[in-house]
């Protein structure tokens, strides 16, 4: 094999995208420059806060410590090369300051209030930020590190940030909110040639269907919640007729066996997921829907083994009873499932979120 064959073989080899959690994109801008630019903005916020103020004063729209001035300020805090973190850095300055919070109490109302300055300031700069193509791709969406101990955090950009610290106001803000609609309706899609990159999507105007029925635009995230839904309401349908249409004799009929194998690539994909993502993807949902695939599994065993003996034989009729019951008990499960993908409209997920609160502290008052 010569030169250009191996370059060849090499380039094809070579992932585009992450596959796994710790293989990411390294940062934007080198993370000296970034930690620089934090520092000037945790400076400038202690100059702004020296004392301890009413969170009032911060918040509202004409506040006296948050001035045009001090935005300007702090925008300049990158200079002309490196203003495209700025929001990523004040998001980790209201990290510093909480943890500071945290570490010194007779303190903590100051630095908590200065949490609040630094969300607030990086609102101010989102929905006063005229290029719109420049804060979504390189404000929002680019990934940047800072260098502590000695070594580079793991790159995260300030859509990521701003979740990680439940910042709501940056979160609540028109620019923040465009981004991720860009981005679930897949306007917004990672560059083919530099995953750190996103770019916009050129047919987003086109109006015609075959344009958008392109199989790379799997990747956007609500033909995926579309793609998901559609296959648990068949996973669904497949179940209630296999539940409804018992086989005394024990035999696989073509739907407990389209059952079973979809049942056996949501496991596969499950698995998957965990080995890549490690055990940060483990959570509610996974243990849920990982416990109605293991109920599933041991119908499925049950039956094998009801296979095993003779048709008419006594422990043939017991085991294919055993792996129905095991069946008929998943049912609440195979409902609840639904929820999971429902989450993306607007009544479904405030709701999971009060039932998931709920349920932790029912949880923990029974405990």
């Amino acid at each position: 094999m010569d030169g250009h064959d191996q370059r060849g073989l090499h380039d094809e080899l070579w992932s585009l995208l992450p596959t796994r959690r710790d293989d990411v994109p390294p940062s934007a801008i080198p993370s000296h420059e970034v930690t620089k630019v934090a520092l000037r903005l945790k400076h400038q916020i202690e100059a702004v806060v020296p004392c301890e103020l009413e969170e009032s004063r911060i918040t509202k729209a004409n506040s006296s410590v948050i001035t045009p001035g001090v935005i300007k300020t702090a925008k300049s805090a990158g200079g002309e090369q490196w203003g495209a973190c700025v929001v990523y850095c004040l998001l980790v300055c209201k990290k510093w300051f909480r943890r500071q919070a945290l570490l010194e109490l007779w303190d903590a109302d100051l630095h908590n209030v200065r949490a609040v300055a630094c969300e607030v300031l990086a609102k101010r700069i989102i929905e006063e930020e005229e290029d719109q193509r420049y804060l979504l791709e390189d404000v929002l969406l680019k990934r940047y590190s800072i260098f502590v101990n000695g070594k580079d955090t793991l790159p995260t950009n300030a859509i990521e940030r701003a979740v990680d610290l439940h910042a709501l106001r940056v979160i609540g803000s028109s620019g923040y909110q465009k981004c991720i609609s860009y981005l679930w309706r897949g306007w917004l899609v990672q560059d083919d040639d530099d995953p750190s990159r996103f770019v916009d999507f050129k047919a987003k105007l086109d109006t015609s269907y075959w344009t958008h029925f392109d199989p790379d635009r799997m990747r956007v995230p609500v033909y995926q919640n579309t793609v998901q839904i559609a296959f648990s309401v068949i996973f669904l349908v497949l179940y209630t007729q296999a539940i409804n249409t018992v086989n005394p004799t024990g035999d696989l009929d073509p739907i407990e066996s389209l059952l079973y194998i979809f049942t056996l690539g949501f496991v596969c994909d499950e698995i998957s997921k965990i080995w890549k993502v490690g055990r940060y993807y483990i959570g509610f949902w996974n243990v849920f829907n990982s416990t109605l695939y293991a109920l599933l599994s041991v119908s499925f065993i049950m039956r094998m083994i009801a296979l095993g003996h003779p048709v008419g034989d006594e422990k043939r009729l017991d085991f294919n009873n055993l792996s129905y019951n095991f069946l008929a008990f998943s049912a609440p499960m195979f409902w609840i499932r639904l929820m999971l993908y429902l989450d993306g409209f607007r009544f479904f997920g405030a709701m999971l979120v009060v039932l998931k609160v709920m349920m932790r502290e029912s949880l923990i008052f029974f405990a």
